[in-house]
């Protein structure tokens, strides 16, 4: 049985020996540019190639994330990038563009690739069209139950996040952050509107919630079910955490690789309340066990707070101007981070006992007394949020040693011979000569003892064969001096360790037949939007209602838009469908009419072009290509399409919050078909409309995105569609902005 991998995350070079000495069998990191975490430290060019030779030297492998979407005037800087990472000896790439994926795949056709989570990978469809472009590995969305992960009949290797913090959104899914303030989530710059305070309303009123983060889930822990994870032959367990702490990421790796021993070795798999403390005190939002084993509302959100909580301290008791006392129900040290009751944090810079006495540190049920310096006035309960000596501890780890086997012949008159294998590489080399022994022999101990001698090196000796005559004389010094070679030849050929390089050309793009009829196309969302679009000369009409699409299905423009999340396709054929997920490219493009939605993340001429050779009509272009990045793209040759107009949708959700707060997570919620209009309200008073659709929540844009005026600009990129995405307009409005198109459009 192939055991499963443990992957750990490195956000800097700082944390990458916590993670390998903690016992990760692999790592995850990023660059500088083209990574889903542009805000972690990462690395740049000359810390990636050490990163991967020190990883090796250990027997760790590097995955690089190029999980970002890219632009057409970046391609030609990623693809060196790419060059780069390959020659450099990465041992896979973590990627989300699909353009870019089959570009790189053609181009280094032996550089494992594995599809990011941003590629929305939930159901076996889209796992098979990234299979048929050359990915060995999927990364599964984290709100796939182990149930339907068991059902994946697929050869790919399955990864999924069993540790860290979770998106509320689905990932790849998500324009809140881009289309708020221009930072893409997409493009690794999130900003994390999830954790940000909103106001529940329906009908206008607005709901009462005992917290005001209503979008804010709890970290995945699933310490508790490694065992069920591993039989459901899941292949790699991945922990989220490229922005936490080097002693973060090395106890939650010491901790995951201990119970995936335990498990292959048959012990009890039980995790102690001290290792779970410690995990609390190092970093929660309160834990979760996730959709993976079919948690929601409440065992899956904390609203109360964004930030980690730690574990209760005490209770304040009094405060003044000047100090702050607190009944201890844990120890508390000097240097301790701690949370009062207001939400602020401090340092524990200064501790008193209750005689106003300075000391280093206090056992609970004592009294603590800290300076007021954060202008505290309530009372309430005090978080320990960081535990000093824990911290300090954790600093500590034993360096990884790998064991090799070590052979050595000595005949008379001819070379010492020493070779060392780690099962893997084997190192021969030859020294001096064997000579008869004058006086004082060479025994076989000492000779054992010598080649044994490897110091600091990453090794440790498994077993020594010593084959070698009788009276004889080594030398000690040609003894070591031979080791020190071969030990040495080693640790190069570990440290380098890398795929055999093969560069193809690229191939030529197939010559598409390009459409220049110019049309503004609508997605409506009920029937008087419908009619209005015919009415006024719309060429094409889509819809998410499939009723309303049967009713009117005989006219010729007439396109049903497929949800975005597809555990199991119906059979559909010789139907017009938009389609918004990737599975639905396989599906469907060989027996209907398909369009490509702008939830398929398209913002390069390569992903189009992959897309038109699936037999895609037309693809429908990502609203994150601005109008300033407009002018770097080309589609003179491709059958696209550019939102100009529309309310976007900036999130969709398993997690439903009409359910868990109006309804108080019963099972039998049915408030959504009950015709009430429900929104969140930030603090700067925006408004987001809240959809639902079956068993999903849709957060809406709190404005429309207007792209008319960059029509002109449009024309002259080779683009001649132009969509508008209605969501609430009336007919007068419908008919406002088609005339304002249409006048951009000279007509």
């Amino acid at each position: 049985m192939k055991k499963v991998e443990l992957l750990s995350p490195v956000g800097n070079m700082a944390t990458l020996p916590f993670a390998i000495h903690n016992g990760a069998d692999a790592v995850y990191l990023s660059g500088k540019k083209f990574g889903a975490r542009k805000f972690a430290d990462n690395f740049d060019e000359e810390e990636i190639v050490q990163a991967i030779k020190y990883a090796h030297l250990y027997g760790v492998k590097v995955y690089v994330t190029v999980n970002t979407l890219v632009f057409d005037d970046e391609i030609e800087e990623v693809s060196n990038y790419i060059e780069f990472l390959y020659r450099s000896g990465v041992d896979a790439l973590i990627m989300q563009d699909i353009g870019l994926i089959e570009l790189t795949h053609k181009k280094f056709p032996n550089l494992e690739i594995h599809a990011s989570t941003q590629c929305h990978n939930h159901n076996l469809e889209g796992i098979k069209i990234f299979e048929n472009m050359g990915v060995k590995r999927v990364v599964l969305d984290r709100e796939m139950s182990l149930e339907e992960i068991k059902r994946l009949n697929t050869n790919l290797e399955k990864e999924v996040f069993v540790h860290g913090a979770l998106c509320v959104s689905y990932s790849g899914c998500c324009l809140f952050s881009s289309l708020n303030g221009g930072r893409s989530g997409n493009r690794g710059e999130c900003v994390a509107s999830c954790r940000k305070q909103y106001e529940l309303y329906k009908n206008d009123q607005k709901l009462r919630t005992d917290g005001d983060y209503l979008l804010s889930t709890r970290e995945l822990n699933t310490l508790g079910r490694v065992k069920e994870l591993i039989e459901a032959g899941i292949s790699s367990f991945k922990i989220e955490g490229r922005m936490k702490s080097a002693e973060y990421v090395g106890y939650v790796t010491k901790l995951y690789r201990m119970m995936i021993d335990k498990y292959y070795n048959h012990e009890d798999m039980t995790l102690s309340e001290t290792d779970l403390k410690d995990l609390k005190k190092l970093y929660n939002r309160g834990f979760t066990e996730g959709y993976l084993f079919g948690k929601s509302g409440r065992e899956l959100m904390n609203i109360k707070s964004p930030n980690h909580i730690g574990i209760p301290l005490g209770n304040v008791l009094e405060y003044d101007s000047k100090y702050i006392k607190i009944k201890l129900i844990e120890d508390i040290k000097q240097e301790d981070g701690i949370r009062l009751p207001n939400g602020e944090g401090m340092i524990v810079n200064r501790l008193y006992n209750d005689k106003l006495l300075l000391v280093n540190s206090l056992e609970k049920g004592q009294i603590a007394i800290v300076d007021n310096n954060i202008n505290l006035k309530e009372k309430g309960v005090v978080l320990k949020t960081i535990d000093k000596l824990l911290i300090d501890d954790l600093k500590k780890y034993i360096p990884k040693k790998m064991p090799i086997d070590i052979s050595i012949t000595c005949r008379q008159n001819q070379p010492i011979k020493l070779e060392v294998t780690d099962y893997e590489n084997t190192i021969g080399k030859s020294y001096s000569l064997v000579q008869e022994a004058k006086s004082s022999p060479t025994f076989r101990e000492r000779i054992v003892e010598q080649v044994s001698k490897l110091g600091n090196t990453p090794f440790v000796v498994n077993r020594v064969v010593v084959d070698i005559d009788d009276n004889i004389f080594v030398p000690i010094k040609d003894l070591n001096e031979l080791r020190r070679m071969v030990i040495e030849e080693l640790i190069s050929t570990r440290e380098n360790k890398g795929p055999t390089i093969v560069i193809k050309e690229e191939d030529k793009q197939e010559k598409i037949t390009k459409d220049e009829t110019l049309r503004i196309n609508a997605l409506v969302r009920n029937e008087q939007q419908l009619l209005t679009c015919l009415a006024n000369d719309i060429s094409l009409i889509y819809t998410d209602d499939r009723e309303l699409y049967k009713k009117y299905r005989e006219r010729t423009n007439i396109y049903l838009r497929l949800p975005r999340v597809l555990l199991q396709h119906p059979d559909l054929q010789k139907e017009r469908l938009v389609v918004t997920e990737i599975g639905s490219v396989l599906k469907y493009s060989a027996n209907n009419e398909v369009i490509a939605d702008y939830t398929l993340n398209v913002t390069n001429d390569n992903s189009v072009r992959l897309l038109e050779k699936n037999n895609i009509k037309m693809v429908t272009l990502s609203p994150e290509i601005t109008p300033e990045r407009l002018g770097n793209i080309n589609f003179q040759k491709d059958n696209v399409e550019y939102i100009v107009y529309g309310t976007m949708e900036l999130m969709i959700m398993k997690y439903c919050p009409v359910k868990m707060l109006d309804n108080n997570d019963q099972n039998n919620c049915n408030l959504c078909s009950l015709g009430n209009h429900y929104y969140l309200k930030d603090k700067n008073d925006n408004i987001y409309p809240i959809l639902n659709t079956k068993h999903y929540t849709h957060i809406m844009h709190k404005e429309p995105l207007d792209n008319i005026a960059m029509i002109k600009e449009c024309r002259r990129r080779g683009i001649s569609n132009f969509r508008i995405e209605l969501f609430d307009e009336t007919e007068e409005e419908i008919e406002y902005i088609i005339k304002k198109i249409k006048k951009e459009l000279g007509d």
